[in-house]
């Protein structure tokens, strides 16, 4: 590899790092807000609230698994557009306000460990 290539390679690895563990905490808070989801009281959560916020998790977790089979499909370093990661954004801030509100009202929940970073 020539030196001109090596700071292009360098930095295809460095995106794919970085993108990975974001796509690694957008699954970790999406799959966590499942699980919040199934212990949240009806009096807390209404069902209808429930069931629209379990779809859009789902719908993202779907999202995430897309976009890391197109980039891993790519020969190319590929980015992933802001626009489209600002819903998975305000998604994972609701559920930590889930979270929060469920601790709020000492509803006891599971502690759920998080996966090991991926290796530089």
């Amino acid at each position: 590899m020539s030196n001109s290539q090596e700071p292009q390679a360098e930095s295809a690895e460095l995106l794919d790092h970085l993108l990975e563990s974001l796509f690694g905490d957008f699954r970790y808070w999406f799959q966590r807000g499942l699980v919040l989801l199934d212990h949240a009281p009806d009096h807390l959560v209404p069902p209808v609230e429930q069931r629209e916020f379990r779809s859009a998790l789902e719908e993202a977790l779907q999202a995430i698994a897309a976009a890391k089979a197109l980039r891993a499909a790519c020969s190319t370093p590929m980015a992933v557009d802001m626009d489209a990661m600002t819903p998975w954004h305000r998604l994972m801030m609701r559920v930590w306000n889930l979270s929060a509100m469920l601790r709020v009202a000492g509803v006891p929940l599971p502690e759920q460990e998080r996966p090991d970073p991926p290796q530089a």
